[in-house]
């Protein structure tokens, strides 16, 4: 995801700084270089040393007359992005007046002034984050175009957002978000029909497919809206849904302003009238399945216009037969691409699929998260913005 960006990383005297880090690690993960800048007060929470070896190159602890801040974040400088995580009430009232007495703040104002990408995470006490002139300075920050990465509030307290939405601000902010603008409605994992109040009918969808083009999406610029049975997740607005009728229902509903629609959820195929009481284990029984409506059909009756992206699992394991499958849902939906794969991925990391257009095929093998960029750039593609290659 972040593959030969450069960032360089603030950290100021939250107690939060001591998760800096696993932080960096994540970053250098998801492929970034990272460089440390420190204020005193994070040297008296954690060592610089850590910070080197988490980055594995050296800390800027103070400015110097070798301008360092101008060498990371000035015009041409080394940094595509200048990440604050843990940023403080006290750091972020100091950047909205351009206050510059730690080299965090000095970076900050250069890369203000250079244009240069900046990103804040701020963690403090919920009551500093509700004070009127913290509020204040972030919605002026805001409005230069930093990018502000939402804490947790939890326990009285505004916890620093997780790696993971840190790590997705962060590849959006460097990228060049060809679908800024637009809003992508996803419909991701498994649903569940209801035997009775304890059993359910349902299949092996992880959903990892679904919220990892969501997140190439978000990066790209895209509002996103995902449909599915789990929890939230940093990079979207989720509608969480449990049955097939369910998930028709919030899809219809968020398409009504979408730029299209990507259909990966694994719907199930049939429904029951649930039992009102658990039934008696032990029992004979006989379950009288019901066929759901098919979701991409009823959209598209809903929404000619709308571009739709869908999904065909199949077992055969005979690609041909996949493609052959895949082009009668394109042609019967009026959709736009279909990716075909096979069942044995479901909850795997990784993934072999066939993106099938009307006149061609791409054959794609290797993580979801791979896959989920390749189908975003399709995405961007197929509504006349361009790509990237975040």
């Amino acid at each position: 995801m972040l593959e030969g960006v450069n960032v360089a990383l603030g950290v100021t005297g939250s107690i939060a700084a001591v998760k800096t880090v696993e932080l960096a690690h994540e970053l250098r993960r998801q492929g970034a270089t990272v460089r440390g800048v420190m204020t005193g007060s994070a040297q008296g929470i954690i060592h610089p040393w850590a910070v080197e070896f988490a980055t594995d190159n050296d800390v800027v602890t103070e400015i110097t007359g070798s301008v360092e801040h101008v060498d990371l974040c000035g015009y041409d400088g080394w940094a595509d992005v200048f990440l604050i995580a843990p940023a403080t009430a006290n750091t972020v009232g100091k950047i909205a007046g351009a206050v510059d007495d730690t080299p965090v703040t000095t970076c900050a104002t250069t890369a203000l002034g250079a244009d240069t990408p900046v990103v804040i995470a701020p963690a403090m006490h919920e009551p500093m984050y509700d004070h009127p002139g913290v509020l204040e300075a972030i919605d002026t920050v805001a409005e230069w175009g930093v990018d502000f990465v939402d804490p947790r509030i939890e326990e009285g307290k505004a916890k620093i957002a997780s790696e993971e939405a840190i790590v997705s601000d962060v590849a959006r902010a460097a990228g060049d978000r060809p679908l800024a603008g637009k809003h992508v409605v996803m419909t991701s994992g498994a649903t569940s029909e209801s035997i009775d109040p304890v059993r359910i009918i349902t299949n092996r969808s992880s959903g990892k497919m679904g919220r990892a083009i969501a997140q190439a999406c978000y990066v790209r610029g895209a509002d996103v809206t995902l449909v599915h049975d789990g929890p939230g997740v940093p990079y979207a607005t989720v509608q969480q849904v449990e049955s097939a009728a369910e998930m028709l229902a919030a899809t219809r509903e968020a398409c009504d302003d979408a730029d299209t629609l990507v259909s990966v959820a694994a719907i199930s195929d049939y429904t029951i009238e649930a039992s009102a009481g658990k039934l008696r284990s032990g029992q004979e029984l006989t379950l009288e399945l019901e066929p759901t409506p098919k979701l991409i059909d009823e959209i598209r009756a809903d929404y000619p216009e709308l571009p739709i992206v869908g999904f065909k699992t199949e077992t055969s394991g005979d690609e041909g037969a996949m493609i052959e499958q895949a082009r009668q849902t394109l042609e019967r939906a009026g959709l736009a691409f279909v990716v075909a794969n096979d069942a044995s991925v479901m909850g795997s990391e990784t993934t072999c699929a066939l993106l099938v257009h009307a006149d061609d095929a791409a054959r794609y093998e290797g993580t979801k998260a791979g896959l989920g960029g390749e189908i975003a750039d399709s995405i961007a593609a197929m509504l006349g913005v361009g790509s990237t290659a975040s």
